[in-house]
């Protein structure tokens, strides 16, 4: 079975900002070089054996894709932003190992048959669909598309990103700033109404346990939420660690070790969900029994 196409539908804050090209090479420039790093680190604890089926939904211009593809793998590629899928097909064009497909597409209605894929990376859908029925439409999608016991990476920004990123940058001095915090905090949905780019943009901010919760109850098993960048984004003389080896290595075994401290995970602006597609449908007694389990596993790892 196909899912439905469907009209993309994307907020404009949201295409406007894409559109404008901060993802060309946002991933290879300043603390955005730990995120990369380190998502990278993850992901490739969990992929499936050489040569799976693996779609990167909202792949943007393709850095993940290329890294996959090059490993081997058999790689899809959708994107809702036309420059994202432009920027992804004229380097892929270059490649030695070409991506499977490129194409517009959204998270909520892939056009891709059922249990097609090994594994899925959601790493920018689920904080730009603001509405939780669109995040959970989407991952089902993601559960519909992947075989029984198929792996799927799903990002999450932080909620206490604001609160954290802004005192450090000294962006709480402006107090149009600090009413966003204040909305983050609240209910999680961030809204930028300045002109300020780097307030960012339109998008939802999880607490962790809302995105354990979220993929649990799309057919998930096995849910692991990793904090993928930790303190490390939040330090002032990130550039100077980041350029020596040894200073580097360090901050990189420090965040590894307490990647699933629950105490910490709020602390990471970048989340990572970790999960394996249930192998068929759970009686309401093994329901049950799944949401009783304590909120203490959140982070287990």
């Amino acid at each position: 079975m196909m899912a439905r196409k469907s009209r993309l539908e994307l907020d404009s804050a949201i295409r406007a900002h894409y559109e404008s090209g901060v993802e060309t090479d946002r991933l290879l420039m300043g603390t955005s070089r730990l995120e990369f790093y380190r998502t990278k680190q993850i992901i490739s604890r969990y992929l499936p054996s050489k040569p799976g089926k693996i779609l990167d939904i909202g792949g943007g211009p393709g850095f993940y894709a290329r890294w996959l593809a090059g490993m081997g793998f058999e790689v899809h590629l959708v994107d809702p932003i036309p420059l994202h899928v432009k920027q992804a097909r004229e380097a892929d064009a270059q490649s030695t190992r070409p991506l499977a497909r490129i194409s517009q597409g959204d998270a909520r209605t892939l056009d891709f048959p059922d249990g097609y894929l090994d594994a899925v990376l959601m790493l920018g859908p689920l904080y730009h669909l603001v509405e939780k029925k669109d995040r959970e439409r989407a991952l089902f999608e993601a559960a519909r598309v992947l075989k029984p016991q198929g792996v799927l990476f799903a990002a999450a920004v932080s909620k206490f990103t604001s609160a954290l990123d802004g005192s450090f940058r000294g962006f709480i001095q402006d107090g149009r700033f600090m009413k966003i915090v204040e909305r983050d905090l609240k209910d999680g949905q961030h809204r930028n109404p300045t002109n300020k780019p780097g307030y960012w943009t339109t998008a939802f901010f999880h607490h962790p346990d809302e995105l354990y919760s979220e993929i649990r109850a799309a057919r998930f098993d096995r849910v692991r939420i990793v904090g993928v960048t930790g303190f490390g984004e939040l330090l002032p003389n990130f550039e100077k660690l980041w350029s020596n080896k040894g200073s580097k290595e360090r901050l990189l075994t420090i965040l590894e070790r307490i990647e699933t401290e629950p105490t910490l995970l709020g602390l990471s602006t970048h989340l990572l969900g970790v999960a394996w597609k249930r192998k068929r449908r759970l009686s309401k007694a093994g329901q049950r029994k799944q949401q009783a389990i304590p909120k203490d596993q959140v982070g287990a790892g």
